[in-house]
């Protein structure tokens, strides 16, 4: 029996909340030059066939993920600065503190956006172990790659 997939490493890695080995995403790369593909998903996962959107308007929730995960990094960005410049009222370190944050959440909000989804995701659907026998690669049609027994066909 295979162990299985770490839970953390499986949401960081955006994998498929279900066999934890499907990517959720068609590009890898979140910093993927075209914006307008930074969200594209498969309907389904590539391994296991789940459903990655459960219903209709199903990632409108990922706002709350989004703001929430907004919300903490700009709390670290706070702390890091605060011990490394200071901030003050006196001076004009509470604005270039601003100015920091915003600029590195605009930077990391293409991997916010994606990790917010798989977070969402892993909310609602749990990894089954029985897709652990599944194999990793699949044929064009989403029909996994391991032969059928003797005397079936499709």
């Amino acid at each position: 029996m295979k162990k299985k997939p770490n839970y953390f490493l499986s949401v960081l890695g955006m994998k498929c909340p279900k066999c934890r080995r499907g990517n959720m995403f068609r590009t890898k790369n979140p910093f993927y030059w075209r914006l307008s593909k930074i969200l594209d998903m498969p309907e389904k996962c590539p391994v296991c066939g789940q459903h990655y959107e459960l219903e209709t308007g199903f990632w409108f929730g990922t706002g709350y993920v989004s703001y929430a995960l907004g919300v903490a990094l700009s709390v670290f960005n706070l702390i890091w600065y605060w011990l490394l410049f200071g901030l003050s009222w006196k001076d004009d370190s509470l604005l270039y503190w601003l100015a920091v944050n915003g600029v590195i959440l605009v930077l990391v909000q293409p991997w916010m956006m994606r990790i917010s989804r798989a977070i969402y995701l892993y909310f609602f659907v749990y990894y089954d172990e029985e897709t652990a026998h599944l194999p990793d690669t699949v044929h064009k049609h989403g029909e996994h790659s391991h032969p059928h027994p003797a005397g079936h066909s499709h």
